[in-house]
């Protein structure tokens, strides 16, 4: 039997159901979160703002072609732009305080750092298996 021809026996696999997002469509949904983390690294000297950019280029790359992407890019980006906005509301205050609010800030950081951290990866779990996930508590400012 040739290389390239397959066997008799075992049929090609049937296409996903009308509504069901692809393997390549449900793996850029999941980069779409993760994105948010890498690019939090990346720029984590810079003050993090860079914890929305991954979402917002996928989100524009994919937007047209690709809607379980678009949902879910969308999704990690106004995630993240909520979550940017209470750190730098966390600095503001701190710095309003001279300092003294960083007993109170530093705290609040952490728990919304680490809460952030488990949603992303809860979020980027589902995105792969295809559902669509829902961030609580996120200011939808992209529609």
């Amino acid at each position: 039997m040739d290389q390239f021809e397959t066997d008799a026996a075992t049929p090609p696999p049937p296409p996903p159901p009308a509504g069901t997002p692809s393997k390549d469509e449900r793996q850029w949904a999941m980069f779409a979160h993760l994105s948010a983390l890498l690019g939090g690294l990346l720029t984590s000297a810079f003050g993090g703002w860079g914890f929305f950019l991954g979402p917002l280029v996928i989100w524009l790359m994919k937007k047209d072609e690709m809607p379980f992407v678009a949902d879910q890019a969308k999704e990690a980006l106004n995630f993240n732009i909520t979550v940017s906005a209470i750190f730098l509301l966390l600095v503001i205050f701190t710095v309003l305080t001279i300092g003294i609010g960083a007993l109170l800030t530093v705290p609040v950081a952490l728990v919304v750092g680490i809460t952030a951290l488990v949603l992303v990866i809860m979020a980027a779990i589902k995105a792969n298996e295809g559902v669509a996930y829902r961030y609580p508590l996120t200011i939808r400012l992209v529609k």
